[in-house]
C-alpha cells in the first residue's frame, strides 16, 4: 500500500463513452384527460430527463436537445445524444485512519476488514493517503457506466408513478389474468435508441417499434425504423402532429384566419387561450370549420349561448366589433376533409337543442322575480355555523349600507343590492351554469324592472375573482363586492376556520387580496380596522372567536406585504411601512414612494441607525420612558439642541401629515440629523443620576415617537444603513 495526498471527499472523473444515439419514449393509451394532458406530458418528461441526468446517460438538459410529445392517445419523448451506457467514473473512498486501522502489530483490524468489504475491495487493494489531517486507508476503483438497456425500465417505471394522477384506472390485460393501474389503458409502447429497440416492459406491455397513426385519416399500425424519423412517420404516414405547441398554435392560426374572414373575432383572450388549450388537447390534428345558429337565440343573454357553446361543445363562438355575440360559432375537429358539410351539419344539430335549453331556462326563470325568491334563500345553508344564505345577505347587507354611508352613497339602495345578490344561486339557469351567478342576477334584475345601478353591482358583486382580475367599475358594485369579501373573511374567521399552510379551502387569501386591490386601487377612504369591526358586528350573535379581529389585521397586513412586494416594492419598505398601523390604504402607494426617496438620502442612513439604538434603549427600560420631558433637568448642549428641533420639528411634522404631504415629513426629519448625531457622540444616556437618565429616555421616547409615525426606520435601516 502507496501513501499519497488526496483531498479529504470523494473525487470523481468521467470516462467518455462513444455511442450516442437519440432515444423515443411513446407510451399509447387510450384518451387522456385532456385538461391534465400537458402537466402529464411535462412531469413524465422532466423524470424521464432526471433520470438519464442522473445515470450519466446525457450530461445536461438544455433547450432542444429534447422534445416533448403529447396527443389524446399518447405520451413520448425524443432525446438526442443519449449515451447506451452511463460514463465509467474514478472514485476514491477515504476509510479508517491508520491508527485505527492497523493493530499495534501492523495487522488490519476489524474495522478496517469489515470497511474494505463494504467497497468490494482487499486490503491489499487499499492505499495509504494524507487526507490533510492525518494518514488514512483510501480505495480507488472505477466504477462502469450503467447500461441503457438494463436500467431505462427503471427510470420509465418512475416517470409513471410519478405523474400526478388524481385517480387510477384498474383494467385486465388481454391475458384475462393480470390487471394493471393507469390513467387510462395503455396499448402500446415504443423504446428506440437509435434504431436499436430497447428491452422495456412496463404495464403489461412490452416495447416494439410500432405506433398508431390518426384513428381515421392515418395509417393504423406505423413502423417506427429509428428514433429520429417518429415525428416525421407520425406526420406523413399517420397524419398525425404530435408536438401539441405545434399542434396548438396550427390551431390557432386557423381559428384567427376563419374569424378575419367573417370579419368578427374570438371574445375574451383568456377565455379563448384556456379553450384553445384543452381543444388541442382532444384532437391528434385541428381543422377549423365554422357553423351558424338561428337567430332567435340571440333573444337569449348571450354570455348563456357562450358559455354551452365553450363549456358543452368546445365551440368558439364569434363575436362583432362592438362585442355582441353573432350567430356563427368555430368548430375545431379532428378531421381534415376538402367537404365538411357532414361535419358542420353535424355540429348544428348537436348545439341547437342545447341552445333552446338555455332558452327554455331564461324563460321560466323569468315566471319569478329576484324579490319573489328571497324566502327560498332561508332553506340554502350557507354554512353550518353561520347560518343560511338569508342569513348572510342579511349581514352583507349591513356592511353594504355602512360602507354607502361612508362614501355618500345610498345605503338603501346598496341593501337591497346586498339582500338580492344570491337570488340568482335560487334559478334555473345558474343551476345549470354555475359560473353565470351575478351574470345572470343582473339581467334579471333588469327584467324586474329595479334599478340599472343595483343590476350592475349584482354582476360585479364577485370582482375580482382571481389575481389579476378586474374590479367593479360602479361605485355600488364596488361597495357590494368589498360587503360580500368582508361578510366571508370576518365570517369564517370569527368560527375559527382560518388558513393553514397550503390549504385555503374557503379561498380567503385570495378574498383579503380583493379587499385590499378595491381599497387601494380605487383609492377608498375607508378604514381596514373599521371595516373588519362592521363585519364582525353581524356576528354578535353567534359564538365568536374573541381573536378574529385582531387575527384578521394580521392576515390583511401578510396579504398587504405579498402584494407590495408582488407589485415591485423593495422587502424593507414594505416591512418598514408595515410597522406602522396604517388603517387608511388608499395612499399607501404615495407613501412607499415618499419613503423610497428619504431611504436614498444620505441622512437615511443615520438616522435608521439612530432610531435602532433608541429602540433597544427604550425596550430596556420599560417604565423609565414614561413620563414628559422635565427641561430644567436638559444641562448638556447636545441634549439642549436636539429637544429644540423636536419642538421645532413636531408642530409642522403633525401639520404634514394633517395634510398627507408624506415627502415632507421625511424631509423635516432628515433636519434633525446633526443634532441627532451629535447627542449620541456626546451624550451618555445611562448617566448615573436617575433623575438625569429618566429625563434623557424621555426625550428619545418623544424622538422615537416623531420619527415613526410613518414607518419604523429601524426596519430599513437592517437593508440599507
Amino acid at each position: 500500500m502507496s501513501e499519497r495526498q488526496i483531498k479529504p471527499d470523494s473525487s470523481v472523473q468521467s470516462i467518455p463513452h462513444p455511442q450516442t444515439a437519440s432515444l423515443l419514449i411513446e407510451l399509447l393509451t387510450e384518451e387522456l384527460p385532456p385538461k391534465s394532458l400537458r402537466l402529464f406530458s411535462e412531469r413524465f418528461s422532466a423524470s424521464i430527463l432526471e433520470g438519464l441526468l442522473t445515470h450519466q446517460w446525457i450530461d445536461r438538459v438544455e433547450t432542444g436537445q429534447y422534445k416533448r410529445f403529447a396527443t389524446p392517445r399518447r405520451l413520448g419523448l425524443l432525446v438526442r445524444e443519449v449515451r447506451s451506457k452511463g460514463l465509467a467514473r474514478e472514485r476514491s473512498a477515504k476509510g479508517p485512519s491508520i491508527q485505527i486501522g492497523l493493530d499495534a502489530d501492523g495487522k488490519p483490524t476489524q474495522a478496517l476488514i469489515k470497511w474494505a468489504a463494504r467497497q468490494g475491495a482487499s486490503i491489499d487493494a487499499l492505499e495509504r493517503v494524507n487526507d490533510g489531517k492525518q494518514t488514512v486507508f483510501a480505495f480507488r476503483h472505477t466504477e462502469p457506466g450503467a447500461s441503457l438497456d438494463e436500467g431505462l425500465e427503471s427510470v420509465i417505471v418512475k416517470a409513471i408513478s410519478d405523474l400526478p394522477i388524481p385517480k387510477l384506472m384498474q383494467y385486465q390485460l388481454a391475458d384475462g389474468q393480470r390487471t394493471v393501474s393507469f390513467v387510462r389503458p395503455a396499448h402500446a409502447l415504443t423504446v428506440l435508441h437509435g434504431e436499436r429497440l430497447l428491452p422495456v416492459k412496463l404495464l403489461g406491455l412490452e416495447a416494439d417499434r410500432f405506433s398508431e397513426g390518426h384513428r381515421f385519416q392515418g395509417a393504423a399500425r406505423l413502423y417506427i425504423d429509428h428514433a429520429d424519423h417518429y415525428e416525421s412517420i407520425l406526420r406523413h404516414e399517420g397524419a398525425v402532429i404530435v408536438d401539441m405547441d405545434e399542434r396548438k398554435a396550427a390551431i390557432h392560426e386557423a381559428l384567427m384566419a376563419q374569424a378575419k374572414a367573417l370579419d368578427a373575432h374570438l371574445g375574451e383572450d383568456q377565455v379563448s387561450a384556456s379553450l384553445l388549450e384543452e381543444v388541442s388537447a382532444l384532437v391528434e390534428r385541428g381543422a377549423v370549420y365554422c357553423g351558424k345558429f338561428d337567430d332567435d337565440f340571440l333573444k337569449v343573454p348571450q354570455e348563456c349561448l357562450m358559455l354551452t357553446m365553450r363549456t358543452n361543445q368546445k365551440y368558439f363562438p364569434l363575436f362583432d366589433a362592438q362585442e355582441k355575440l353573432l350567430p356563427r360559432f368555430l368548430i375545431v375537429s379532428n378531421m381534415t376533409v376538402d367537404d365538411p358539410s357532414l361535419i358542420i351539419d353535424g355540429n348544428e344539430r348537436v348545439v341547437r337543442p342545447r341552445l333552446a335549453d338555455a332558452g327554455f331556462f331564461f324563460q321560466q326563470d323569468q315566471k319569478q322575480t329576484l324579490e319573489a325568491r328571497l324566502p327560498q334563500l332561508e332553506q340554502v345553508i350557507y354554512h353550518a355555523k353561520l347560518g343560511s344564505q338569508a342569513e348572510r345577505a342579511q349581514r352583507v347587507a349591513s356592511i353594504a349600507a355602512w360602507i354607502a354611508s361612508q362614501g355618500a352613497l345610498d345605503a338603501t339602495l346598496a341593501t337591497r343590492a346586498a339582500l338580492l345578490a344570491k337570488t340568482d344561486l335560487l334559478t334555473a339557469m345558474v343551476g345549470e351554469f354555475p359560473a353565470l351567478q351575478g351574470i345572470m342576477g343582473r339581467y334579471y334584475a333588469l327584467i324586474d324592472g329595479e334599478d340599472a345601478a343595483l343590476a350592475d353591482a349584482i354582476a360585479e358583486q364577485y370582482l375580482p375573482r382571481f389575481a389579476g382580475d378586474a374590479l367593479a367599475k360602479t361605485p355600488l358594485g364596488t361597495v357590494l363586492a368589498l360587503a360580500d369579501k368582508l361578510e366571508t373573511l370576518c365570517g369564517l374567521f370569527a368560527i375559527g376556520q382560518l388558513p393553514t399552510g397550503d390549504k385555503d379551502p374557503f379561498a380567503l387569501r385570495r378574498q383579503a387580496l380583493g379587499v385590499l386591490r378595491m381599497l387601494l386601487e380605487r383609492k377608498l377612504d375607508l378604514s381596514l380596522p373599521e371595516l373588519i369591526d362592521c363585519g364582525l358586528r353581524g356576528l354578535a350573535e353567534r359564538q365568536t372567536h374573541a381573536s378574529a379581529s385582531a387575527d384578521l389585521m394580521r392576515f390583511f397586513n401578510d396579504r398587504l406585504a405579498v402584494y407590495l412586494r408582488e407589485q415591485g416594492w423593495a422587502q424593507d419598505l414594505v416591512q418598514a411601512l408595515l410597522a406602522r398601523p396604517q388603517p387608511r390604504l388608499y395612499r399607501l402607494h404615495e407613501r412607499l414612494e415618499a419613503l423610497q426617496a428619504f431611504s436614498k438620502q444620505e441622512a437615511a442612513s443615520s438616522l435608521a441607525a439612530a432610531n435602532r439604538r433608541i429602540g433597544n434603549l427604550l425596550r430596556k427600560q420599560g417604565d423609565e420612558q414614561e413620563g414628559p420631558v422635565d427641561e430644567a433637568c436638559l444641562q448638556e448642549p447636545a441634549e439642549l439642541a436636539l429637544w429644540a428641533r423636536v419642538c421645532q420639528l413636531k408642530p409642522q411634522i403633525e401639520a404634514a401629515m394633517a395634510n398627507h404631504e408624506d415627502a415632507a415629513v421625511f424631509t423635516l426629519l432628515a433636519e434633525a440629523r446633526p443634532e441627532v448625531d451629535q447627542f449620541f457622540e456626546s451624550i451618555m444616556v445611562m448617566a448615573e443620576d436617575p433623575k438625569l437618565r429618566r429625563n434623557r429616555i424621555a426625550l428619545l421616547a418623544v424622538l422615537h415617537g416623531m420619527m415613526n409615525q410613518l414607518a419604523d426606520l429601524s426596519a430599513l435601516s437592517e437593508a440599507r444603513a
